[in-house]
């Protein structure tokens, strides 16, 4: 069994991957500041799935460089999974500085820790918004990505790029995965499906940017873990310096219409649909394709939207 780190380990993703992992009688050091973008408490009862003596807290600003060192060498771990960020198109619009801070100080302050510690393999959760704005089609991992249109997608662009120059400087080992919009149990608390389902129950207006025409690519979080792992095997085969971006996304994008009808749906109550002005930095539509994915970690999604829907609304409930 192995030792791995998980940054943002107390985050939505970190905490899923962190129980699966440590399920699988792996040794967890997970890592997270529990900035105040949202409620301490829902993180901590993230943690909660990350039961047994395999999984250790250690509560620290990725930002600070001899720390991660220092936990990162004690630790001696088998591979990296940076998870932490500052996420959200919108808010990244508002605070920029901070996301920048955050996920490009942060990230560098990361490698130069797992470098220093001797371990060489990362798996790196970068994002779909790299892709911009695009038509039809499906998002491909060699499409044209030099125009991003947010700050929040912009850091994560950087972040592929500082893990490429990592590689070939020092010869890590980065698996850059671009996740495209993640939901399920304990999603974050600003995010729109999860705020949906809570508004809905009440009989609260549903906020709809836009026309309802936009879509998203959405991807059930215990499938984005498989995936993670799936990358970190694969780095397992490789030589130093190798580098490589998967996509790992629903491949069926779903219209926010739709998604608002679905959750009413799944919920057991009509929404009330209040439509506001498109906001700054959103993009129209996002569509992974999976083609690499597939060829290469043997990776497809499993969890159809509305079972995944289904889950994430027991969740709420509960």
């Amino acid at each position: 069994m192995a030792t791995y780190i998980v940054t943002g380990a107390a985050g939505f993703i970190g905490s899923h991957l962190s129980a699966s992992l440590v399920a699988d009688g792996h040794e967890v050091v997970g890592i997270d500041n529990f900035d105040p973008f949202y409620d301490r408490g829902a993180k901590e009862a993230n943690l909660h799935r990350c039961t047994g003596d395999g999984f250790r807290l250690v509560e620290a600003d990725i930002c600070d460089g001899a720390r991660m060192t220092e936990v990162l060498s004690a630790a001696r771990p088998e591979a990296v999974f940076h998870i932490a960020a500052l996420a959200g198109v919108r808010p990244s619009v508002a605070d920029p500085v901070r996301f920048a801070r955050v996920n490009v100080e942060g990230l560098v302050a990361m490698l130069e820790a797992t470098r220093a510690s001797g371990c060489r393999r990362v798996v790196f959760a970068s994002s779909s918004s790299v892709y911009g704005e695009r038509g039809q089609g499906s998002f491909n991992e060699a499409d044209e990505v030099s125009a991003p249109i947010s700050p929040y997608a912009a850091t994560k662009r950087a972040g592929e790029l500082l893990c490429s120059a990592w590689c070939h400087l020092h010869g890590l080992s980065v698996a850059a995965m671009r996740l495209f919009t993640v939901f399920g149990p304990s999603q974050r608390p600003d995010l729109a499906i999860g705020l949906f389902m809570r508004r809905i129950a009440a009989g609260e207006d549903v906020p709809m940017f836009g026309d309802g025409t936009s879509s998203r690519d959405y991807t059930y979080v215990g499938d984005i873990v498989r995936g993670l792992r799936s990358a970190r095997a694969a780095l397992a085969e490789c030589e130093p310096g190798f580098f490589r971006i998967w996509n790992l996304g629903g491949s069926r994008p779903v219209a926010l219409a739709d998604l608002i009808d679905r959750i009413g749906r799944v919920v057991g109550n009509t929404p009330r649909v209040r439509q506001l002005p498109l906001q700054p930095g959103d993009v129209p539509r996002t569509c992974a394709d999976l083609s690499r994915s597939e060829a290469e970690l043997g990776w497809t999604p499993e969890v159809e939207l509305d079972d995944g829907l289904r889950r994430q609304w027991e969740w709420v409930r509960a």
